[in-house]
C-alpha cells in the first residue's frame, strides 16, 4: 500500500542523486495499474489483477477529478464530506493513494490510465516533449502543432480492448473532447457520450453502467485543475469546486446499478508555488541556465531541457549547479535507468525526453516569462514527484 513516505523516503532524499527520486509505483499501486486491473477481473485477455486489493466487480466506473491530489483531500474534509468518507472502508470500499507517475500531468496521466502503461511505453513524457522527426516542441494536451495521433501513440487503450471482449464501454465527458488527439489514443473504445453539466454525466455514468451487465464506464471533471492553477488551493474558487465535485460523486454513487464497483480517482495533485525571485527561477531571464539549450519543454516543476548537439554534458552540469539541491536533475540516460518513465521506454518514446530532465524537489517553479507567460503567472504547479504531486486518492464505492 502506497504511503506519503512511498519509495525513497523523504528524510534520506539527496535531490541531486536521480536515483533517489521516490519513484511512482509502477507496476503495483499507480494509475497505469487501474484498469487493468479492472477489466481482469471481467476476465479480458491480456491482462493481470496489478492492485491486489481491489475486488472483481461485473460493472464498475472510474470518475477521475482532474487536480484532485491526495493530500489535498485529505487537507479538506470540511469542504469534501461524502470524498473524506470514502478514506475508510465504511462504504464497503476502500480508501488509499495511489500514484500518477511522472510527470504528474494531465496529458501523460490520462495516457497512462486510458493504455494502461506507464510514460515511457504510451509516450506521452510531459506538458510539452520534442518531436525527434520534425524538432519542434510538442503541446500534448492540445497537440499542437499537429502530428499524426496514432504514429505518436501506437497501443490500443483498455477501453478499445474491454470493446472487444465484449464488455459494454463508454466515456461520459465534456462534448468538446470527442474528437480530440488526445481522447483518441488515450481514452477512445465503446461509446463517447458528451454533456456539459456534472450533474448530467454522473446521470448518465450511471445508466451506462447498467446497460450491460458487465460494463467498464470512464467519467471526467476539470475544474478543480482549472481554479487550482488560476486561484491556488487556498481559494474560495478551489474551495467551490472541491464542494461541488463532492455533490457529484456522491450523486453518482447513490445511482449505482447492482455488482458495481464506483473508483473516485485524479490525475495529479497540486501545490501552490509563492511569486517571488527565489520560487520562481525565470529561465528566459536567466543566461546560465539558457547557455547551450536549444529548447525548453515540460512544466515548470517537470522540464525536458534538449540541448544544442554537443553540449549536453554541460548543459547538465550547469543545470545541477545552478539549480542545487530544490530539484532532481538527471540526464536522459541517468532518468531512464533510475525508472522515473516506468520499467521500460520505447526507442520511439527516448528522444522525446529531454537531454537533462529536471523535477522540483521543493516548493520551486522554473517559469519562462517571455515564451510561457500563462504557465509562468499559474498559481497552482504540478508535475514532480513530491507527495503532494504524486499522490493521488483511489476511492471506492461498492453497491
Amino acid at each position: 500500500m502506497v504511503t506519503t513516505d512511498f519509495t525513497g523516503g523523504w528524510d534520506d532524499v539527496q535531490p541531486l542523486d536521480p536515483a533517489t527520486a521516490p519513484l511512482p509505483e509502477y507496476g503495483t499501486g499507480s494509475l497505469a495499474d487501474l484498469l487493468p486491473t479492472l477489466v481482469a477481473h471481467q476476465e479480458v485477455d491480456g491482462f493481470a489483477p496489478a492492485i491486489p486489493e481491489l475486488a472483481p466487480a461485473d460493472r464498475n466506473c472510474v470518475f477521475l477529478i482532474d487536480g484532485l491530489g491526495w493530500e489535498q483531500l485529505r487537507a479538506h474534509p470540511a469542504e469534501a464530506p461524502f470524498l473524506t468518507s470514502l478514506l475508510g472502508s465504511s462504504r464497503g470500499g476502500t480508501g488509499r493513494p495511489i500514484t500518477a507517475g511522472f510527470p504528474a500531468t494531465t496529458a501523460t496521466s490520462l495516457a497512462s490510465v486510458g493504455t494502461g502503461l506507464p510514460p515511457g511505453a504510451h509516450g506521452l513524457p510531459g506538458y510539452t516533449a520534442r518531436n525527434p522527426d520534425t524538432g519542434e516542441l510538442m503541446n500534448q494536451l492540445r497537440w499542437k502543432p499537429w502530428t499524426d495521433p496514432h504514429a505518436w501513440q501506437p497501443y490500443p487503450t483498455v477501453f478499445q480492448r474491454a470493446h472487444e471482449a465484449g464488455i459494454h464501454t463508454a466515456q461520459v465527458s465534456s462534448p468538446t473532447f470527442e474528437h480530440t488527439p488526445l481522447t483518441k489514443i488515450a481514452l477512445s473504445g465503446g461509446t463517447f457520450r458528451g454533456r456539459l453539466s456534472g450533474e448530467d454525466r454522473m446521470d448518465l455514468a450511471a445508466e451506462q453502467l447498467a446497460a450491460g451487465d458487465r460494463s467498464l464506464v470512464y467519467t471526467y471533471y476539470a475544474e478543480v485543475d482549472g481554479k487550482g492553477h488560476r486561484f491556488g488551493l487556498d481559494s474560495d474558487a478551489w474551495r467551490g469546486q472541491l464542494m461541488y465535485v463532492d455533490r457529484l460523486v456522491q450523486r453518482l454513487a447513490e445511482q449505482l446499478p447492482p455488482r458495481s464497483a464506483l473508483y473516485v480517482t485524479a490525475d495529479h495533485g497540486m501545490v501552490d508555488i509563492p511569486f517571488d525571485e527565489d520560487s520562481r527561477i525565470d529561465f528566459d531571464e536567466d543566461w546560465e541556465l539558457r547557455a547551450g539549450v536549444a529548447l525548453l519543454g515540460g512544466e515548470g516543476r517537470a522540464r525536458h531541457v534538449y540541448a544544442v548537439p554537443g553540449a549536453e554534458a554541460d548543459v547538465l552540469a550547469v543545470w545541477r549547479e545552478v539549480l542545487g539541491e530544490r530539484f532532481w536533475v538527471a540526464g536522459r540516460d541517468e532518468a531512464i535507468a533510475a525508472g522515473w518513465f516506468g520499467p521500460r521506454v520505447d526507442e520511439r518514446v527516448h528522444g522525446r525526453i529531454g537531454d537533462v530532465v529536471a523535477a522540483a524537489h521543493d516548493d520551486a517553479l522554473i517559469i519562462a516569462s517571455r515564451t510561457e507567460p500563462h504557465e509562468s503567472a499559474m498559481v497552482g504547479n504540478h508535475g514532480s514527484m513530491t507527495p503532494a504531486e504524486q499522490l493521488v486518492p483511489l476511492l471506492e464505492v461498492r453497491s
